[in-house]
């Protein structure tokens, strides 16, 4: 599996999987990027949130491998640093999975997660 680099300040590494998996999802809904941000949810503390959206919102980080554009949301940018973004097989299922040095604790049905 290959990883590609958004640059070296970026805070987030995305696999040529994930991004064709963004690029397939953004095509189908006519979007031109993909908006990441967490929120609190779920027993354990937070979630990712993916947004098919044309543009960020003020305050942003925009990251670009490839063609596709990335916009994380200002206050998620350190919950997110040193993660990698997959796309994986799961038995019969395909899945996005956050590879994530910052969570500490993730609650049993995967939704939800905590950072140190």
């Amino acid at each position: 599996m290959s990883v590609e680099t958004f640059d070296s300040s970026a805070p987030l590494t995305v696999t040529e999987a994930a991004a064709a998996h963004f690029r397939k999802r953004l095509q189908g809904a006519g979007k031109s990027a993909v908006r990441i941000s967490v929120r609190e949810s779920g027993c354990t503390g937070f979630m990712y949130v993916l947004e098919e959206v044309d543009a960020g919102q003020s305050g942003d980080a925009r990251i670009a491998v490839d063609g596709l554009q990335l916009y994380l949301a200002d206050d998620a940018v350190e919950f997110l640093r040193g993660t990698q973004i997959d796309y994986v097989r799961e038995g019969i299922n395909r899945t996005l999975r956050f590879n994530n040095p910052n969570v500490v604790a993730e609650c049993g049905c995967g939704e939800s997660f905590s950072v140190g």
